[in-house]
């Protein structure tokens, strides 16, 4: 067997160790939620925003507590929707949105507060229309669907405590205060690389990228477990596909920028070239394709060059390095294989490899294709129009709900349909899942929170304890921050407002107002798309069309968008077998649809190997 020599010890060795194992288990783990729709990506913990939150609401708090005013509990409210509210874009956009929302949710916490005071149950209409109407004023704005959720939560929020005129201007002051508090420590206090979640996302791709690549390089002559079918199939193209997937959704945001932007958009093309060829790769030895010493020692230096892309992106390694070390294993391994799929994917690493080199910018990529649903997202007005409608009808079955049955705070229930429902059927399901349970979790373990004492002290220092946790946790995973997101909520609500019962109602709350927004999707409606065996179908398709594409020699521009086609209805129809429509299909046994996703994955990767082969060949022509 060929020998495939590690070039980069501190690239490769520091991937042992028990951190690394740890860092790969949770990996694993969230390969396993994906297949229901739920994310878990570690690589998006955040310590700065979360240290960064413990100040916004600390100071807001503490002047709370002093004063004795309830009212300025909303200065600590408004502190941490505001630090949720900065999401990833370049520095002109986040000032944008965030300014928006101060300006925007302090003239909706006036209104709520007010006109609920008016007549007697005038919350229930009042609510809906306010909701509605910040709904459609938020998909005019583009990337401005956090600030229309906010903004809506703090209408719910607001009608919740209903105010004469003066009372409700105090209240909104209070909002003011604390949201522009916290825009100052956030654009200018404590600023954050903006280009952070460009680079977090990025190791998000090559971390699974070297797993995919790992797990093929420790094959060797043993079977891949892909050869038949079985409950995690094809997991590792599933996972990286994904990642690809969020990357290109932060990067499309930076579009126009320069600088690390520029950077990010290689490194997405570098990952889609990788991916390509570990697809190849994965499919050769699915088939048992070509000799195994070749096999083997094309996995190990790819597993290789992937391991050295992971140590260049750690800042205190040399990024130069050990990206011209894998460049040399790479062209080693070239001249060393004979068949063209094969030599074609070494090519087609060596050339990703070129692009994360090229720091001068000398190569060119085209830029990234943006989700349909990014900004405004090619949502219509139609469109806009619906969710408001969605949203609206959810909130009156709430409070319905509430007058009803007697909740102690409808308010949160409110809020969890706000927050649970923004898409189709797919989000909302996988939401409303994630938000109970994380409620759950979080109220059983608030219910330990009154044994802490200290009067103000403790329970102050541990609310901001809590706020750091919730924001360095919020892109890593839904339920998990709900769970601390409930703990932070019960603890301030006592502080500020105290009541008995309070982390049993939010956990009622929560599953009513998560059950009613399920409900509001369904009823109005409900979008779940083409049906799975439909989607299978298509993307059998376009993986069809690119291998005929290939095998007919379209120039290479047909090729890629082919390539493009494919991979995008692959990702569709993945997606679809794992969410609530494809769940509730498998339950009638539908053998012949997981037949059929298996046949679209072999074509895909059969499409792929004859891309590379093609490669292979005119790199030996030349």
């Amino acid at each position: 067997m060929m020998e495939i020599r590690v070039t980069n010890r501190a690239g490769v060795e520091g991937r042992r160790g028990d951190r690394y194992e740890l860092t790969r288990a949770i990996r694993l783990l969230g390969r396993r939620l994906e297949l229901r729709s739920f994310s878990l990506v570690p690589e998006h913990l955040n310590r700065a925003e979360g240290y960064r939150g413990a100040v916004a609401v600390a100071l807001p708090l503490v002047l709370a507590i002093a004063m004795g005013r309830s009212e300025w509990g909303w200065a600590v409210y408004a502190a941490f929707w505001t630090c949720l509210c900065d999401v990833p874009g370049p520095d002109w956009l986040r000032r944008r949105l965030l300014a928006i929302f101060v300006i925007g949710g302090s003239v909706v916490a006036f209104v709520g507060s007010w006109a609920a005071s008016i007549a007697p149950h005038s919350g229930m209409l009042v609510g809906p229309l306010l909701v509605f109407l910040v709904t459609l004023g938020a998909g005019r704005l583009k990337f401005g669907g956090l600030v229309g959720t906010l903004s809506s939560v703090v209408a719910v929020v607001a009608i919740g405590f209903p105010h004469d005129l003066a009372a409700a201007f105090r209240l909104s002051a209070a909002f003011f205060a604390g949201s522009a508090w916290s825009y100052v420590l956030i654009t200018l206090l404590w600023r954050i690389d903006a280009f952070d979640p460009l680079r977090r996302a990025s190791r998000a791709v090559s971390a699974r990228l070297l797993d995919m690549a790992d797990y093929l390089a420790g094959l060797h002559d043993h079977p891949h477990r892909d050869e038949h079918w079985h409950s995690d199939h094809a997991e590792h193209r599933r996972a990286v596909r994904l990642a690809i997937d969020r990357f290109r959704e932060v990067l499309v945001r930076f579009e126009g920028e320069p600088g690390p932007a520029t950077v990010a958009q290689r490194e997405l093309a570098a990952a889609e070239t990788m991916f390509g060829a570990l697809l190849a790769l994965d499919q050769a030895c699915i088939d048992r394709w070509g000799t195994i010493d070749e096999r083997s020692a094309l996995a190990d230096a790819c597993r290789d060059a992937v391991a050295n892309w992971c140590a260049s992106q750690r800042r205190w390694s040399p990024t130069e390095t050990p990206l011209a070390q894998a460049r040399a294993t790479m062209r080693g391994v070239q001249a060393k294989v004979t068949a063209d799929a094969f030599q074609g994917c070494a090519v087609a690493f060596g050339s990703a490899l070129a692009l994360l080199s090229d720091r001068d910018g000398n190569l060119q990529v085209d830029p990234a294709e943006p989700p349909s649903d990014v900004g405004t997202g090619g949502r219509s007005p139609l469109a806009m129009l619906q969710q408001g409608l969605r949203q609206a009808g959810g909130l009156v079955m709430v409070y319905y709900a509430a007058a009803t049955f007697g909740l102690g705070y409808p308010y949160w229930a409110a809020m969890a349909v706000i927050v649970v429902l923004q898409g189709g059927v797919r989000v909302t399901w996988a939401r409303c899942l994630e938000r109970i349970l994380g409620s759950l979790l979080g109220g059983l373990m608030a219910h330990a929170l009154p044994l802490l004492g200290g009067g103000p002290i403790v329970p102050a220092l541990a609310a901001v304890t809590l706020t750091a946790i919730t924001m360095a946790l919020r892109s890593v995973n839904y339920t998990i921050f709900v769970m601390f997101l409930t703990m932070l909520f019960v603890l301030v609500t006592d502080m500020l407002h105290p009541g008995v019962g309070i982390a049993s109602a939010r956990v009622i709350d929560n599953i009513v107002g998560s059950i009613a927004a399920l409900l509001a999707v369904f009823a109005f409606r409900p979008d779940f798309g083409p049906p799975l065996p439909r989607r299978i179908e298509d993307g059998i398709s376009a993986n069809r069309r690119y291998g005929e594409a290939v095998e007919s020699n379209q120039p290479i521009a047909v090729i890629e968008a082919a390539r493009r086609a494919a991979g995008r209805a692959s990702v569709e129809a993945e997606i679809a077998a794992h969410d609530l429509g494809g769940w509730l299909h498998r339950l009638f046994r539908r053998e012949a649809d997981l037949a059929a996703l298996r046949d679209m994955r072999n074509v895909a990767g059969h499409a792929a190997m004859a891309w590379h082969a093609s490669i292979g060949k005119r790199r030996a022509g030349a």
